[in-house]
């Protein structure tokens, strides 16, 4: 698909660095770099500001190296890498931090609209739900939302050595834990799932999971298993949510999706049957919907179907699909 790095969270142009995160002088001069900015993220919500891109929050808001709140932190800092220009980039977890009066129900939500402010940072800038800002993000601020928030999301749920239970510690510039007792080494996980545009003739076939906005309908997708391939990852979840069968599979693109740590591999497959058994324990409900009504939920016409969330690959896909640039 030529247009593949154009999905939100691909593309941005980060220079990882590797070579750099064993090096705790290069680290030192990167961080003590005039140009270099940190990230702030608080219970997986990074610092924004609003722009003019969009309603809510839409930009990142980084600060200096040298802010006391940065400062605080450098021992545990993520060196995310280097920007086109050459600036080193890294993040900050402030998720020790206590906001007065926290709605925990309005952050534990589907669409968290809650934002946060921390007196020691200017007015404006808030933290802010990444999925309320990821399609007006840059391709640069995307990527380093998404690389900051999933690493530290594996830190928050790997904070012991897998092998022998002991507490590990940070290493590698934030990319490594090690064990002391066993010696293990341990590395940020990505999770592989599929996410499948599955057409039958002129109609493709969407799904809503239970919690989801009401009307909000989305692709079909699942995690890939071990020693399985995306083809049959594909066939084999939608068999199991929808019962339909599924020949002929191709590969369009892909995305990080930090929601937690995973890796979206949008994929098309050609349905064999339309005839729908669904598995209510995997879904609420699935339909195919005509092209003719894809654009109608695209111009938010539809009297059911709300469209999925911009900035995700499934709304990226379907409008490839509809604008026939699958190729």
């Amino acid at each position: 698909m030529k247009r593949a790095e154009q999905v939100t969270f691909g593309g941005g142009g980060l220079d990882r660095a590797a070579h750099l995160r064993e090096d705790p002088k290069a680290l030192a001069a990167a961080w003590a770099d005039p140009q270099a900015e940190v990230m702030l993220i608080w219970q997986g919500k990074p610092l924004s500001r609003r722009s003019g891109r969009g309603s809510s929050p839409d930009q990142l808001a980084m600060i200096p190296t040298d802010h006391p709140l940065a400062q605080a932190r450098q021992s545990q800092a993520i060196f995310l890498g280097l920007t086109p220009k050459g600036a080193p980039q890294f993040a900050c977890d402030m998720s020790d931090w206590q906001p007065d009066a926290l709605d925990q129900a309005m952050l534990a939500s589907f669409a968290d609209a809650s934002e946060q402010h921390h007196p020691d940072l200017p007015v404006g800038d808030v933290f802010t739900e990444l999925r309320r800002m990821m399609a007006f993000l840059t391709p640069l601020e995307a990527e380093l939302a998404a690389t900051a928030k999933a690493v530290l999301a594996w830190h928050h749920s790997h904070q012991f050595c897998a092998r022998c239970g002991a507490a590990s510690a940070v290493a590698q510039a934030g990319w490594q834990r090690n064990c002391p007792d066993c010696n293990a080494s341990h590395f940020p996980r990505t999770d592989p799932v599929v996410i499948m545009l599955i057409t039958h003739g002129d109609s493709v076939l969407m799904g809503r999971s239970p919690g989801w906005p009401e009307g909000m309908y989305s692709l079909l997708a699942g995690f890939v298993e071990p020693g399985e391939t995306l083809e049959a990852a594909v066939r084999r979840e939608v068999f199991e949510e929808a019962g339909v069968r599924v020949g002929a599979v191709s590969y369009l693109s892909s995305q990080p999706w930090p929601f937690p740590m995973s890796l979206m591999f949008g994929c098309a497959g050609l349905a064999l049957e339309r005839e729908l058994t669904i598995d209510t324990t995997e879904i609420e409900d699935a339909l195919w919907v005509s092209r003719a009504d894809m654009m109608m939920v695209f111009a938010s016409e539809h009297p059911r179907i709300s469209a999925a969330r911009k900035g995700s690959i499934a709304h990226f896909l379907l409008q490839n699909w509809l604008a026939d640039r699958l190729d």
